[in-house]
């Protein structure tokens, strides 16, 4: 089983953007240390939330600071991108890591990115199909044109040329058909539990019988001397982070947010996720992967909101989870 590291860049009321980014950086270098697959970079704008705003900018510094470990962004925003620039992107950080990286996309959300960058609500809510066809193209053909609704222009040769297959980030059933109709890998996210991951794969597998792709889920882990006590400390630390960061989300439109209730969706979290001991994380992903066929886990490591924290937390689950999760058959 694949497993690697999600990194939010998570900040907060009290630290220092700055530091969080040269922070996630280290977090990186620790995952790749502690013997992690590979590590995945969030990207958010103008929120506290996510202090990345560049998943792929950081992804680079990371590759140039390690040796081994792989990097994909989990996720660049499509609908506030443009496909080709970045496909040109994605090919230069494969070439210059000897294809270690790994570009992973997702449609946003309705929020006043949309505004700032100029490409409109009429992208987000139609556009993403042609954006990521697009940026397919722009990905594995020599040269590259469009004449569609959103991107009109003539024929250019893409320099350097690479052969990718991104990866998207699912979030509705109509994510799931575009993905499967294209036959490309989806990453689930933190909000589904096992029976609701596994359902989406199945639809998956009905859409697109002759598709496998290597699919990859995000799940909360946090390791704890207990199970009782990470419980208790993931519950008391979240909310530092969670409470001021998603209040980051503005939509474009002016409607408000759709609030979620944060206490129910923290114990969410701490009881469908890989939070406790070692015995009950290596149980938790082992029932994971057996429950939906997932053979690619990225563990979201900073629920401590603290920086020292999250460094034990990558180093604890390499040395006490890791070892055992590969032992197994």
């Amino acid at each position: 089983m694949r497993i690697g590291v999600f990194l939010i860049a998570a900040g907060g009321p009290h630290r220092e953007p700055g530091q969080v980014l040269r922070d996630t950086l280290e977090a990186v270098a620790v995952a790749e240390e502690s013997g992690f697959d590979d590590a995945w970079i969030a990207e958010h704008h103008f929120m506290s939330y996510g202090v990345c705003p560049s998943a792929v900018t950081l992804a680079a510094m990371a590759l140039g600071r390690t040796e081994r470990i792989g990097l994909g962004t989990a996720v660049s925003v499509l609908s506030t991108a443009h496909p080709v620039a970045l496909a040109e992107q994605a090919a230069m950080l494969h070439h210059l890591s000897g294809g270690r990286f790994t570009l992973g996309v997702g449609r946003g959300g309705p929020w006043v990115d949309l505004e700032v960058f100029g490409s409109g609500l009429d992208r987000w809510e139609r556009g993403f199909p042609e954006s990521l066809d697009l940026l397919c193209r722009a990905l594995s053909q020599a040269t590259v044109s469009a004449d569609g609704e959103f991107f009109q222009f003539r024929e250019v040769d893409m320099v350097p040329p690479a052969t990718l297959r991104p990866v998207v980030a699912r979030a509705s059933e109509r994510t799931t058909r575009i993905a499967a109709e294209r036959g490309l890998a989806l990453l689930l996210g933190m909000e589904l539990d096992d029976p609701a991951k596994a359902a989406i794969l199945a639809e998956y597998g009905r859409l697109a019988p002759a598709a496998r792709p290597p699919h990859l889920a995000a799940v909360l882990a946090f390791v704890g001397d207990s199970t009782a006590a990470a419980r208790k400390e993931l519950l008391t630390r979240l909310p530092r982070w969670l409470e001021p960061g998603l209040a980051g989300y503005v939509r474009v439109d002016g409607l408000p947010r759709q609030a979620r209730d944060l206490t129910e969706y923290m114990d969410f979290l701490a009881r469908v996720h890989p939070v406790g001991d070692a015995d009950h994380c290596v149980r938790t992903i082992t029932s994971t992967r057996e429950a939906t066929g997932l053979g690619h886990l990225i563990l979201m490591v900073e629920g401590g909101a603290d920086h020292g924290r999250t460094l034990e937390n990558i180093r604890r689950l390499g040395a006490e989870v890791l070892p055992r999760l590969r032992a197994q058959p």
